[in-house]
């Protein structure tokens, strides 16, 4: 095993696949000359030359565009959005070409791309802070991954990169400094549909996404404390997505919280608990307690950014009113 970070976790993956893949390609705004606004991809350009890693101009819809058509024929394109919010400009690329033309051409070819989507409010205001995961759960034939860990920033991207259909990636901004451990094996790959217990419990199923994962482990930990013992739960894909994880904890806790930072309506934690609702009422023993954002536009000012997004007491109150 061996340490590093998150970001080093997506550079890893990107390195070894295209040194793997001569049809990976890799574009984006200012992912060539000045390595990704996040410098994520700094000095691929060189190891791999102008015709595989280059520069777009700023209009994410043609670039996203490009990749479809580059995946109906032939190639394996990773493009790099600098903020997931610009997923919104590429609405009819992503959903109703790359999402919706494997089905609609019966199948005669296949869409293998990566989109990868820097997301999390970070001191950046509504237009580039969101977690809109949820909003793209909503259309067929996309997948969806959202890592938590260093080892799953790098297995699932290699994973999502080798899929034979279109997948959105979402890279929490404030995990890129994150630290953790990864196996040495140099084909590391974490499957896409299958979610991580990050703790194992029995008095509560606590539900974690992204950056709320280590949130969620240090209240799991505070809990300990106080004699319960939780259970933590990583989706890490969100499409397709590891339904009897969830309900197989459940019907072994009666009670379960889900923490993310895309709005509560229609959020993740709304699926989950119709879902809840659906195959397993039997066993609930409270009602499913949400900690998501509010429905109001992520705020720029630090402050009131900081009174809006899901932090540890948040999750912790919730929990505690479950075990009550």
């Amino acid at each position: 095993m061996r340490t590093i970070t998150y970001a080093q976790g997506i550079k890893e993956a990107l390195e070894e696949e295209m040194r793997r893949d001569p049809t990976v390609v890799l574009y984006g705004e200012d992912v060539a000359n000045f390595g990704g606004i996040f410098r994520i991809t700094s000095g691929l350009q060189e190891e791999f030359g102008a015709e595989r890693v280059f520069d777009t101009p700023i209009s994410e819809n043609a670039f996203v565009g490009a990749a479809v058509g580059a995946a109906i024929t032939g190639l394996r394109p990773v493009v790099e959005l600098q903020f997931a919010d610009f997923l919104f400009t590429t609405a009819d690329e992503i959903v109703l070409k790359a999402g919706m033309w494997r089905y609609v051409h019966g199948g005669a070819f296949k869409v293998p791309m990566v989109v990868r989507c820097p997301s999390g409010a970070a001191g950046v205001g509504p237009e580039h802070g969101q977690c809109p995961e949820a909003f793209f759960m909503h259309s067929p034939g996309l997948r969806i991954v959202s890592p938590a860990t260093p080892a799953d920033a790098k297995g699932l991207l290699k994973s999502a990169i080798r899929d034979d259909n279109p997948v959105l990636y979402f890279e929490h901004k404030l995990l890129y400094a994150t630290k953790g451990e990864i196996p040495d094996d140099e084909d590391y790959l974490v499957p896409l549909g299958k979610a991580a217990i990050r703790r194992e419990g029995d008095a509560l199923t606590l539900v974690a996404i992204s950056a709320m994962v280590p949130k969620a482990m240090k209240v799991a930990e505070r809990l300990a404390q106080e004699g319960h013992n939780i259970e933590v739960i990583d989706p890490r894909s969100l499409n397709p997505f590891d339904r009897p994880a969830i309900i197989e904890s459940v019907k072994k806790t009666g009670k379960i919280v889900v923490a993310e930072e895309s709005y509560k309506t229609l959020g993740v934690g709304a699926e989950i608990g119709a879902m809840l609702m659906e195959e397993v009422l039997e066993y609930l023993d409270r009602p499913l307690r949400r900690v998501a954002m509010p429905d109001v536009p992520i705020p720029t000012a630090a402050a009131l950014e900081k009174f809006v997004i899901p932090n540890e007491e948040k999750i912790y109150q919730a929990c505690r009113e479950l075990l009550s």
